[in-house]
């Protein structure tokens, strides 16, 4: 047996990706829908947290399976969990999920001749969507871990919502702040994403206004004011 890589192997993870990822963002949707009725539903309004725990339990099933296809095409073997670290986190922590929505976008977009976006508006719509869907699963995570501790600021799941808004946008009023081990892990990371994707925005529209601004220069006839 040959012990050359299989030169074939990332064509057929590319393919693999182009056709799941859209598929796999649905589920992540259901996951998280579920996980959010999950946290947010009395406990005594049977049946409805054991459809959600369900839901949970199949789609992270369906990540899982997704993840052996990956590692087993990519060629790479235990290689894979570094190169790929993204796709392990991801399995490991599926509220993570939205982090993937560029490559879910990239995965589309291959299949259209031209993007219908510019480059500074797709970046404004990555950022957007990512936000509001890791600040809502943030919230989720943060309010299920918070509500019930000692001495805990975040009681309402409201509350949680605005500690997630304040944290995104790194404003950190500190009216709501999370008192456990766990909730202050989330909100590092919060914290982390939110500086990334702020400085992702900024960055894209202050491009996007010094293009236009070139574009006018270029218009104007020689020697006007």
């Amino acid at each position: 047996m040959s012990d050359r890589p299989d030169s074939s192997a990332p064509l057929r993870l590319a393919e693999w990706e182009q056709r799941t990822e859209v598929p796999l963002f649905v589920a992540a949707l259901i996951f998280l829908t579920g996980y959010a009725v999950r946290v947010l539903a009395p406990h005594d309004s049977e049946p409805w947290p054991d459809i959600a725990l369900a839901l949970v339990a199949a789609t992270w099933l369906l990540f899982a399976v997704d993840y052996g296809v990956r590692l087993r095409l990519s060629g790479l073997g235990r290689h894979f969990v570094r190169t790929h670290w993204l796709d392990t986190v991801v399995l490991a922590l599926p509220l993570l999920r939205p982090l993937r929505v560029v490559q879910i976008y990239t995965a589309v977009q291959k299949r259209r001749d031209e993007p219908r976006l510019s480059l500074y508006a797709r970046v404004i719509a990555y950022a957007g969507l990512t936000t509001v869907l890791l600040g809502f699963s943030a919230s989720l995570a943060v309010y299920h871990l918070e509500h019930s501790a000692p001495d805990a600021s975040i009681r309402t799941f409201g509350d949680a919502v605005w500690w997630a808004c304040a944290t995104l946008t790194t404003v950190g009023y500190g009216d709501a702040v999370p008192v456990t081990f766990a909730g202050r892990v989330i909100a590092t990371g919060l914290m982390v994403c939110g500086l990334a994707l702020l400085g992702a925005v900024t960055g894209s529209f202050s491009s996007w206004l010094l293009q236009v601004f070139a574009r006018e220069v270029e218009r104007r006839p020689p020697g006007s004011a």
